[in-house]
C-alpha cells in the first residue's frame, strides 16, 4: 500500500513547532489557562487537521505555559469530535478543530444532535486551503481545457476520485460539474490518499485533492496539475491556473480554525483569538503553513461570525442541489 509522502512533511513540520521561538508570557484572561487545555480533533493522526492541531497546540503550550492536548475523535466527517465539545463544560477548557467540514456536515447529516451555527463559537482561524484538479500524466488532457472538452465529448466516462462524500475534494467536484457543464463520474474513497493511490495507478482519471497532499506528487511529474480552486493562483504553484479564469464564480476552498462551546466566557475567546493570531504572525509558523501550500488566515471572533455562516450557506446550497447526503 502506498505511503504518501505528505505524512512524512506532516510528522516534520509537526515536530518543528517545538522549535518556535520562546516568547514571554502575556497577561491572561482571568489568570486562563491554569490546568490542561484539550483540543479535540474529528480525524486520524497525521492527517491535515490533526498537524494543525498539534501546531496550534504546540504555540498555546509555549506561548501560555500550560498544556494544550490534542485528541483525536474520529467518525461521521468529525462531527463526532463537533458534539462532545457541544456537551463540554464552557471554560475554556476544551476547544475543537473546527473547519470547512462541520460547515458540510449540517447539509449532509439529517441527524445531528447539535446545531453548529448554534452551539460552536468561532474563536479563531488558523489557515486556508485550495484543492487542486490533478491528473495521472498518461491522461490525454494536458490543460484544464483540454480536460473539459475531453469529458464533454465522453459523458459520464471520466472517473473522478474524492475522499469520500462530503469532503473538500468532492464538493469542489460537485461545484465543477454544476458550473462547467460536463459530466464526470465521480468515484468516492475512504480519504485522499486512497483514490491518490488509484489516481497514480491510473484506476482514476481525475481528483480534486488539497494541495499539501499532492505537493510530491506534482513536483516529481507523477501527477498533473490542471487548474487550482481558489480565487488567486496558489504562490506554491503559480504556474497553475485558477479554475475561476474559465469558469466564471467558481471558487472552493477550505480552512481550519478554532471553535469552543457555546456560553465560553466572551473574554477567554478573545483572549485565544489574540493569542493564536501572535502566533499566525510568527515567520517561522506562517513558513510551515506556507510550505503545505496554504495561507495563513488570521481573523476576529467578529469576523468569523460572519465568515462561518456565510461559507456554510454557500456549501449548503450546493449539496442540497445536488441532493448529497451521508451514506
Amino acid at each position: 500500500m502506498l505511503k504518501l509522502p505528505h505524512r512524512r512533511q506532516f510528522l516534520h513540520l509537526a515536530a518543528g513547532a517545538a522549535a518556535l521561538p520562546a516568547v514571554p508570557h502575556v497577561a491572561r484572561a482571568q489568570a486562563y489557562p491554569t490546568r490542561p487545555v484539550r483540543v479535540i480533533v474529528g480525524f486520524p493522526p497525521g492527517g491535515v487537521s490533526d498537524l494543525y492541531a498539534r501546531l496550534i497546540a504546540q504555540w498555546l503550550s509555549e506561548r501560555l505555559g500550560q498544556q494544550f492536548i490534542v485528541e483525536n475523535r474520529t467518525g461521521a466527517g468529525g462531527s463526532l469530535a463537533t458534539e462532545s465539545v457541544v456537551r463540554a463544560v464552557p471554560d475554556g477548557y476544551t476547544l475543537l478543530l473546527t473547519g470547512n467540514n462541520d460547515a458540510f456536515n449540517t447539509a449532509l447529516y439529517d441527524n445531528l444532535k447539535f446545531d453548529y451555527l448554534r452551539d460552536i463559537v468561532p474563536v479563531a482561524s488558523i489557515a486556508m486551503a485550495m484543492e487542486v484538479l490533478v491528473v495521472n500524466p498518461s491522461f490525454p488532457a494536458k490543460s484544464l481545457v483540454e480536460f473539459m472538452a475531453y469529458a464533454k465529448s465522453n459523458p459520464g466516462k471520466v472517473s473522478v476520485g474524492s475522499g469520500g462524500i462530503g469532503s473538500g475534494s468532492h464538493v469542489a467536484w460537485l461545484l465543477f460539474n454544476m458550473l462547467s457543464g460536463v459530466e464526470t463520474l465521480h468515484v468516492p474513497y475512504r480519504g485522499e490518499g486512497p483514490a491518490l493511490t488509484d489516481l497514480l495507478g491510473g484506476q482514476l482519471q481525475a481528483v480534486f485533492p488539497f494541495i499539501s497532499p499532492s505537493l510530491e506528487f506534482i513536483r516529481s511529474g507523477r501527477l498533473r496539475p490542471l487548474a487550482v480552486t481558489g480565487a488567486r493562483r496558489a504562490e506554491i504553484l503559480p504556474d497553475v491556473p485558477t479554475l475561476s479564469e474559465f469558469i466564471p464564480d467558481y471558487e472552493s476552498i477550505g480552512w481550519l480554525g478554532i471553535g469552543a462551546p457555546v456560553n465560553t466566557p466572551p473574554d477567554v475567546i478573545e483572549f485565544l483569538n489574540k493569542t493564536i493570531n501572535v502566533g499566525l504572525a510568527d515567520p517561522r509558523l506562517k513558513q510551515r503553513i506556507s510550505e503545505l501550500g496554504d495561507a495563513v488566515f488570521a481573523s476576529s471572533p467578529g469576523q468569523l461570525n460572519r465568515f462561518i455562516p456565510e461559507f456554510t450557506d454557500k456549501w449548503g446550497k450546493v449539496m442540497r442541489a445536488a441532493n448529497v447526503k451521508a451514506q
